[in-house]
């Protein structure tokens, strides 16, 4: 099923949405959970937790990008899990990556700033292939450094450096756009 289908299936407010979303994104939701949780319960709880979300806000919401949208309900309801059950002994790869990032980006209360969330973007475009899958598999899916090298041809080490030099291009951009830390 198309993704637009299902979303008309949430606006009729029928069930079938959610089983049409279990069986299209349930691997991909689950996958984002487990890489920020590390915990196969958990990351259940999260990812059933993403549909009643979905469920929730749509209508009013009417996501353009179906994936995306679940992806981020899921992102943020397992970092919230996290932060409830002080997990950070448990899975410090992912304490680490937050500390790493916020190195160059401003950590507000409010997760939702629009105009951070657009220089991001603008500054991914920009970015080369490469360094933008690092940046993403690290930041957003909280994949270590030690499980992506293998799948990029590079050692562990190249990939600590170019996330480091990433890093470092983004708060040059930040700082720019008169965004800083």
């Amino acid at each position: 099923m198309k993704d637009h289908d299902i979303v008309d299936l949430y606006w009729a407010r029928d069930e079938r949405a959610l089983t049409e979303t279990q069986h299209k994104y349930g691997a991909y939701c689950h996958s984002i959970s487990m890489n920020i949780l590390d915990s196969h319960s958990d990351a259940e709880e999260c990812v059933n937790d993403t549909w009643l979300k979905a469920w929730q806000t749509m209508p009013p919401k009417r996501p353009g990008v179906l994936r995306t949208y679940l992806g981020k309900l899921t992102r943020n309801l397992s970092i919230n899990r996290l932060k409830e059950r002080h997990r950070e002994k448990r899975n410090p790869d992912l304490v680490v990556a937050f500390e790493e990032l916020a190195e160059c980006i401003p950590v507000p209360e409010d997760t939702t700033d629009e105009l951070l969330c657009a220089y991001l973007n603008e500054f991914l475009e920009i970015t080369p292939a490469l360094d933008r899958q690092l940046f993403m598999g690290r930041y957003w899916y909280g994949r270590t450094v030690r499980e992506m090298a293998p799948c990029y041809g590079l050692t562990a080490n190249a990939v600590s450096q170019r996330l480091k030099r990433t890093r470092q291009a983004l708060r040059t951009f930040l700082e720019e756009r008169g965004y800083t830390v």
